[in-house]
């Protein structure tokens, strides 16, 4: 097997010059030509300014939008040649996603959110799911909530939810879009701890989207993107305090 083999291998995500063009009158290139790989344990920040694709990106590395040209792959194998059910599997198996809107349903108890990733992956017994789901909640502070509505929780509170059902089937990593970006300070600080001890305590990995360049140095590594590009990928401690 060739070095790049096993590299691929070894990682958990590698975009491999993924380019994502949406169609139209006026195509627009959402991110071009992304190299990067994403490893076990990191804590990786998704810099940039408005507009420059951090989003679209996490989308790509999701598998929640597939690439226009080039490809990514997951633990190794290539995804885009998958039929989406397969693409589904491997989102349920291995991926856990947390978004700055949460989307719990809202007619669902708190409880019955965080089973639904694991039902759908059908791998344990309808007990098994529920205290697991238990655990989690309690894990994070919620054992109490279990059997409210989202919308009887603040909003911090339903972002620990959103961050319990991302950890419902043990994913290896966990993708975050602007997760703490509608919280206050207080929320958002919770938020990122959690993430943090997820990658420091659990040896999950974190990739996260972020336009708070305050926590974003506080995480290993800073992925900066201008114009849909990557213009700077390196551990925090080699980057400037001041991000262009």
């Amino acid at each position: 097997m060739s070095s790049a083999a096993d590299a691929a291998s070894s990682s958990l995500i590698v975009a491999r010059d993924a380019t994502r063009i949406l169609e139209g009158v006026v195509p627009v290139t959402l991110v071009r030509g992304i190299n990067m790989t994403v490893r076990p344990r990191e804590f990786v920040a998704i810099t940039g300014p408005s507009g420059s694709g951090k989003s679209s990106l996490l989308y790509l590395l999701g598998l929640l939008d597939l690439p226009t040209s080039g490809e990514v792959l997951i633990g190794g194998k290539a995804t885009a040649h998958m039929d989406e059910d397969e693409r589904a599997m491997i989102r349920l198996a291995t991926l856990g996603f947390v978004f700055q809107f949460h989307f719990l349903l809202p007619e669902f108890s708190i409880l019955d959110n965080v089973m639904l990733p694991m039902r759908a992956l059908g791998q344990l017994s309808l007990d098994e799911i529920r205290a697991r789901a238990h655990q989690l909640l309690d894990a994070l502070g919620l054992s109490d909530r279990a059997h409210k509505l989202p919308e009887q929780l603040s909003g911090g509170q339903r972002q620990r939810v959103a961050v319990a059902r991302a950890l419902a089937n043990d994913p290896p990593v966990i993708l975050a879009d602007e997760p703490t970006g509608s919280l206050d300070s207080k929320s958002s600080e919770q938020v990122f701890q959690i993430l943090r001890d997820l990658v420091d305590q659990r040896g999950k990995t974190v990739v996260a989207v972020t336009h708070d360049l305050g926590l974003a140095r506080r995480m290993d590594r800073r992925i900066q993107l201008v114009d849909g590009a990557i213009a700077t990928d390196a551990a925090n401690s080699h980057l400037p305090e001041r991000s262009p």
